[in-house]
């Protein structure tokens, strides 16, 4: 009896050990999941991949490259990735993985790097498998149409957080490579490998290079480059099916906001009423302030949306100021709650109407109490898009009645600021460009100075079938016209299915979101990049007109020379070059 009942314990024993075993190398959910790609929809697909080598395939590519993925790539091997940057700054590299086999649960990790007197964790580097996503072509700009009336095309563009991948037969995978340098780390060149392995099986190490600078670049927090991208709360709660201004939702979007607040953000994107936009994107703006008409027919205001929304964005980093939309909503509808009723009452607002004063006099007045309850009463603007002069007045001369305190944001594509040189941020279109006697009598008065691009505007942007390099090029841009940085009208603003196709409805595809739900991007890393760009520009010019000798007035004026350049509305391979070979001098110079 004895020996039977060890004998159970034993076998019981086994059995524990064994599904201990297989269980953990079952592949976490996170680590190991599956976003559904479209089927290629190119004659790509019956591209010839007779020529390709048998195994998995790999070399380094180019970051300005979008390589599809249904043809094998024509490129030289290029076995080590060789990077330069400034401590404290984020630098990237590409790697490509292709084959005509199935390989299973690829994964790729890092050795530490190391210095002749120093080394650098593996934990400072991320590689992350491309996904793709459906996009289009610039052809009808804003108008609206529908989306399958054009051709389309995958772009690689999405940054999945997995750890695992299975590479597909005749198939293309780019990878991308994070590298954010230390703060801390030495000066010198530090050498490391990457492993890629499929199901435990080393397939290749590849070399990589990271040339340390001097130099340091501050905490985004403190990079003086204005970026102004809208964000979109509600998509999140939609997109994940949570409830919006739930403690959850807000946890949702906090790795989302904080790949924001890590480009330097500046600005919290906040409503005043109903939906400021007429609703141009797939949600609708959620309501942070919501107005009540009492009984006795007087107004109250529930602030809770909106500061549960404002400190959250703050307690992420972003300190700069709150832009409010907006007293002229597209379509000039506002909404309130009717407590004799129950109901929402919707009511039609004309600027300049007695119906616009009646609702915006008493809501500025007590807006203004309970911005300096809170403390954010110099920090906040009342802010405007692309509106009239007529309506621009209306609200300016409400504002200076019932609400001087606060500030003015406005992104202007009819050259009304002229009238209001105390805008205190200024944002204007593309193709409306400042005068140098504007720009110079602003910076002289410390306000802010910027430009956007929209859906008509097909270069420079950020659109899923832009060159990568065009992300870049916006913050460049902004330097060689002597802004203080750039507006885009949307950050997340995802449609219906964002993780598979781009395009929504009259926008060229990418327009309305740069993030992908839980994921970067492709061109959110570059904008980081060329951000960064601006910031060492700044450094320099900082450091050079103090030092004010021959050597640094000669460097400031070559420096100068170059950035003009690149006010250029036009692109070509050679503007590409261009700006290629400035950006190596940007880290030549930091020795």
């Amino acid at each position: 009896m004895k020996n039977i009942f060890t004998g159970i314990i034993s076998f019981s024993l086994f059995i524990f050990i064994f599904q201990s075993i297989a269980c953990s190398q079952v592949k976490n959910i996170d680590e190991y999941s599956s976003i559904t790609e479209r089927a290629d929809p190119t004659a790509d697909t019956l591209s010839d991949w007779s020529k390709v080598p048998s195994g998995l395939n790999i070399s380094f590519a180019d970051i300005d490259t979008r390589y599809p993925r249904s043809v094998a790539p024509d490129i030289p091997s290029s076995k080590i990735l060789q990077l330069s940057g400034w401590k404290g700054e984020r630098i990237s590299g590409q790697l490509l993985l292709w084959s005509v086999e199935k390989f299973e649960e690829v994964n790729i990790e890092f050795e530490s790097f190391q210095s002749s007197s120093s080394s650098l964790p593996t934990n400072i580097a991320q590689a992350r498998f491309v996904r793709y996503v459906i996009t289009d072509y610039f052809e009808r700009g804003c108008e609206e149409a529908n989306p399958d009336d054009f051709r389309s095309s995958l772009s690689p563009d999405i940054l999945d957080n997995i750890k695992y991948f299975d590479i597909e037969p005749k198939n293309v995978r780019p990878v991308w490579i994070t590298i954010d340098i230390p703060r801390e780390a030495e000066a010198g060149l530090y050498k490391g490998k990457i492993n890629i392995e499929s199901k435990n099986k080393n397939l290749q190490k590849l070399d990589i290079a990271i040339e340390v600078k001097k130099k340091t670049l501050p905490l985004p927090a403190d990079w003086k480059f204005h970026l102004d991208m809208w964000q979109h709360p509600t998509s999140v709660a939609r997109v994940n099916g949570l409830e919006v201004w739930s403690d959850e939702h807000f946890e949702k979007m906090k790795p989302i906001m904080k790949l924001l607040v890590d480009a330097g953000q500046k600005v919290i994107t906040a409503t005043l009423n109903k939906e400021p936009w007429n609703n141009q994107c797939y949600d609708a703006y959620a309501d942070m302030i919501t107005w009540i008409k009492t009984t006795d027919g007087s107004w109250k205001y529930d602030y809770t949306a909106f500061d549960k929304w404002v400190h959250f964005m703050q307690d992420l980093g972003i300190k700069g100021t709150i832009d409010c939309y907006s007293m002229l909503p597209w379509g000039n509808e506002l909404h309130y709650h009717d407590a004799s009723t129950g109901k929402m009452v919707n009511v039609n607002a004309k600027p300049g109407s007695t119906e616009f004063y009646e609702m915006w006099t008493p809501f500025l007045q007590d807006f203004v109490i309970h911005l300096k309850q809170k403390g954010w009463i110099n920090i906040t603007n009342i802010a405007m898009d692309e509106r009239t002069p007529e309506d621009l007045k209306a609200v300016v001369d409400l504002m200076q009645k019932a609400a001087p305190e606060l500030g003015i944001s406005l992104a202007d594509n009819h050259q009304s600021y002229k009238k209001y040189p105390f805008v205190r941020s200024l944002t204007l279109g593309f193709n409306s460009p400042f005068t140098k006697e504007d720009l110079d009598v602003r910076r002289d008065n410390g306000l802010v100075s910027a430009y956007y691009v929209c859906c008509g505007d097909r270069f420079p942007n950020i659109f899923t079938f832009s060159n990568p390099a065009d992300a870049v090029y916006i913050s460049w841009y902004s330097l060689a016209l002597g802004y203080d940085g750039f507006l885009h009208w949307t950050y997340n603003s995802w449609n219906e299915k964002p993780l598979e196709d781009s395009r929504f409805i009259r926008y060229p595809a990418g327009d309305t979101y740069i993030v992908y739900p839980d994921r970067s991007s492709v061109r959110f890393e570059r904008l980081r990049e060329g951000i960064q760009d601006a910031e060492k520009i700044r450094i320099y010019r900082d450091e050079w007109k103090e030092k004010n000798d021959l050597e640094s007035k000669e460097k400031l004026e070559k420096m100068n020379k170059i950035i003009l350049q690149f006010g250029s509305k036009k692109e070509s391979p050679e503007l590409y070059q261009e700006l290629e070979q400035a950006k190596k001098l940007l880290n030549d110079w930091a020795e």
